[in-house]
């Protein structure tokens, strides 16, 4: 089991991430409901164990934080929901 996806923000933060090509912050932060700092910190975890990948740019002249899910992020999640369903039966 996937211990970097116990975590329910990091686990919805990778589901709002899956069959889409990027979301940003602000997105992000109302699908988990978190802080802007305790968003902040799973998305550098998340990001350190190249699950996804966080590019900064400027949108209309404001900072933009955009992340996506990497290929192995994507791995990692498969596996995980595996380990979950083999558990119920």
């Amino acid at each position: 089991m996937d211990k970097l996806l116990l975590n329910p923000i990091r686990l919805k933060i990778i589901s709002s991430l899956l069959g889409v090509s990027s979301c940003d912050f602000n997105h992000l932060q109302k699908v988990t409901e978190s802080s802007k700092g305790n968003l902040s910190v799973q998305l550098k975890k998340l990001e350190e164990s190249n699950y996804i990948s966080i590019s900064k740019s400027f949108k209309n002249n404001y900072p933009n934080t955009s992340c996506s899910i990497t290929k192995l992020g994507s791995k990692r999640f498969e596996e995980f929901f595996k380990s979950l369903m083999s558990l119920r039966k």
